[in-house]
């Protein structure tokens, strides 16, 4: 569903029809301790663009919210964890490339090889 910043993200429900007024981040939702989410944190979230960039099917997103100096100003914070052994992936948009990954070790050989014909 379209954010009301305009991009698509998947976590992202609204519902205005015939008078209900429903907007939420289903993926701030998983998340009790954090604080409560507003429209407005869409703009600065940067979940779209990771979903856009790695559809890692073993990534699990968590949304938290910093605040800054004296209460003023939120940043939006978000963690990627592999849901296969529970450590934190350091760049959710490139994820973990697996290293028996046949396509890419094909890749990694056709890359060597053009650096040895330089």
């Amino acid at each position: 569903m379209r954010t009301p910043d305009g991009k698509e993200c998947r976590y992202y429900y609204q519902d205005f029809h015939r008078g209900r007024n429903v907007q939420e981040c289903r993926l701030a939702k998983e998340n009790p301790q954090a604080p409560a989410w507003h429209p407005h944190d869409c703009a600065k979230c940067p979940v779209p663009d990771i979903l856009r960039a790695n559809a890692d099917p073993n990534m699990q997103l968590t949304w938290s919210v910093r605040t800054g100096f004296l209460g003023f100003g939120r940043k939006v914070v978000i963690t990627a964890i592999d849901r296969s052994d529970g450590s934190v992936i350091p760049d959710p948009y490139v994820g973990r490339i697996p290293k028996d990954h046949k396509g890419l070790e094909l890749f990694r050989q056709a890359l060597e090889d053009l650096k040895d014909d330089d």
